[in-house]
């Protein structure tokens, strides 16, 4: 059903009684790093009050995440997302449509991490719950009652990195990653803000970027309204930081996974192939001292 994993308020205001169709609100901000903890809040509150009808909510914050990783930011382990998506009436035939209040970005994350997971059918509602409600679209503040889901791990390794498999392919002495496919070079494309990339600000203890990587900030990828750029001028973005076509290897990174998420959306939304998120990104990699970082501040 679902032919693209970009999907226009008109579609879904006209399949919103679709049966086996999810709808799923996963509302949220995250605050500046130069704030106290925490710096990360999902919108449940904001949830109860009014959402997309028939929508469900899911907890980016925790219901997604691995608390056993001390910085909060990678994937839930497969039992722990299983039952998030099972709580949440997401079983294996069920297309899944994901929207936010923060231009994409969450929903990207849980569109990446649902195709991780082996979940294809998925897509993110191109300019969320502003585009909805700036058109004044239906609300509800009636609770769904959904029958838990039965849902199946099938993870795809092909669109995850670690530290480790990125390190292999920066020279270091470790065995070249299985992953990388054969021929390709490894991109790595740094969505943060220009001032994380140049190391003047870090959520992690350590200032810069990984070398070789190219920025494009996600902010970039975005247009005022919410939405997406159209393809060409995604395409364009994707150019002028040295990527026009599939021949690269490319690796998406922020501070955790989250906005890596959404470049990776707006790589496919592109009309490239491929790709994949480095987990745990600038957090995992700028508190790990055995690994090199580059920095242009002066």
């Amino acid at each position: 059903m679902l032919q693209s994993i970009l999907i226009g308020t008109d579609w879904l205001a006209d399949h919103l009684d679709t049966p086996n169709l999810r709808v799923v609100d996963i509302r949220g901000h995250v605050i500046p790093a130069s704030e106290p903890l925490p710096h990360y809040y999902n919108h449940h509150a904001d949830y109860l009050v009014s959402h997309i009808p028939g929508a469900v909510f899911v907890d980016w914050v925790h219901a997604i995440t691995d608390p056993a990783d001390p910085r909060h930011a990678k994937i839930a382990q497969p039992d722990r997302f299983a039952a998030a998506m099972g709580a949440a009436g997401i079983d294996d035939s069920t297309h899944v449509i994901v929207y936010d209040d923060a231009k994409g970005m969450f929903a990207a994350r849980l569109w990446w991490a649902l195709n991780y997971y082996g979940h294809s059918q998925v897509a993110v509602l191109n300019g969320g719950w502003e585009k909805w409600t700036a058109e004044q679209r239906p609300v509800s503040a009636e609770i769904p009652n959904f029958s838990a889901g039965d849902f199946t791990v099938r993870r795809r390794a092909d669109i995850y990195r670690n530290a480790d498999q990125i390190a292999a392919q920066l020279g270091s002495t470790q065995q070249p990653s299985k992953i990388q496919q054969p021929g390709k070079t490894q991109q790595l494309i740094d969505v943060r803000s220009v001032d994380e990339y140049e190391g003047r600000t870090s959520r992690a203890p350590r200032k810069g970027h990984i070398p070789t990587a190219v920025n494009l900030p996600r902010t970039d990828l975005t247009q005022e309204d919410a939405t997406m750029p159209p393809p060409h001028v995604l395409r364009e973005r994707f150019k002028a930081v040295g990527v026009d076509d599939d021949s690269k290897d490319v690796v998406f990174y922020c501070n955790g996974g989250v906005s890596a998420s959404y470049g990776l959306l707006a790589y496919h939304a592109a009309g490239f192939t491929g790709g994949s998120v480095y987990d745990g990104s600038w957090k995992d990699w700028g508190n790990d001292l055995s690994k090199p970082i580059h920095s242009l501040k002066a």
